[in-house]
């Protein structure tokens, strides 16, 4: 069985991260695995360190996974934690683990203010490159309200997201908001601009409807609210984040560019900004 892992660098985000993802253990009956990624002292090879600075590093290694694993058990009761120090950046040592896991699970680097706004390069990384869905758990995480929303758009990635969308409302006994946002015609080009506004807001109500079809009939037990409307995707799936319990949007499978260069311009933007965590869907290899 596919684990979930959650990676962990000892930090309050990241020990957010890591009871979110012993919850969602617990939700889905999967064990956890719990990756803390230190990297190669520069100096090792072919200097030595100082005396004790090794020693120093792995029992600071070993501390971050012993509290993790504490804090894993007390928000997961009952279920599997495994443990694994890896040395490695810790964006590859997660991008690597992502290959054998259900979900990968990081936490947003904020700390307040405008850098509560921000995700860390770590968790940029993951999300642009690991294959898979993964999520980044940043907001509020406390509280339950009981949806999951949904990004929909042309592509074929839409279908992973609401697939992981579902099957999450599923497990949560939650209810999906699947939305649909057409761009708004320019009133320059348009001398009809009302009756443009209206037209773009109906071919996207027919789009959400055929996409959501195969879903519902999978799911017939999961409440829908469809919500097709004309403006900015990133704005309106941000406005709707602030009372979800997640927000889900499918990203392309890319071929292992730059930083963050195949997120998208709205799972970048969401990622970002989201008041809930979100999960970035990709497809496996």
């Amino acid at each position: 069985m596919r684990p979930i892992v959650v990676g962990t660098d000892g930090s309050p985000r990241a020990g957010l991260a890591v009871e979110w993802a012993a919850e969602e253990a617990v939700r889905t009956g999967r064990p956890l695995h719990v990756l803390h990624a230190v990297e190669r002292w520069p100096y090792d090879v072919p200097f030595h360190p100082a005396p004790g600075l090794g020693e120093s590093r792995a029992e600071d290694a070993a501390r971050v996974l012993t509290e993790a694993a504490d804090l894993a058990a007390k928000a997961g009761p009952g279920i599997e934690v495994t443990t694994e120090l890896v040395e490695e950046t810790p964006s590859e040592a997660l991008r690597q683990a992502a290959f054998g896991a259900y979900e990968t699970v990081v936490g947003n680097r904020g700390l307040g203010g405008l850098a509560a706004l921000l995700l860390g390069s770590t968790g940029l990384k993951v999300a642009g490159h690991a294959p898979g869905p993964v999520v980044i758990v940043r907001g509020e995480t406390g509280e339950t309200r009981g949806e999951v929303v949904v990004g929909v758009d042309r592509s074929g990635e839409s279908a992973l997201a609401l697939q992981y969308a579902f099957e999450t409302a599923h497990l949560r006994g939650a209810w999906v908001r699947a939305v649909h946002v057409a761009p708004a015609p320019s009133a320059a080009l348009t001398a009809s601009y009302p009756d443009a506004i209206h037209d773009a807001a109906a071919a996207a109500a027919t789009l959400l409807v055929g996409a959501l079809a195969p879903w519902r009939d999978r799911y017939p037990e999961v409440r829908v609210v469809e919500q097709a409307v004309v403006g900015h995707t990133v704005g309106e799936l941000i406005a709707r984040s602030a009372r979800a319990d997640l927000l889900v949007v499918g990203v392309r499978a890319n071929g292992g560019g730059r930083l963050g260069l195949h997120l998208g311009s709205v799972s970048h933007g969401v990622i970002h900004h989201s008041a809930c965590p979100v999960a970035v869907v990709r497809a496996r290899p």
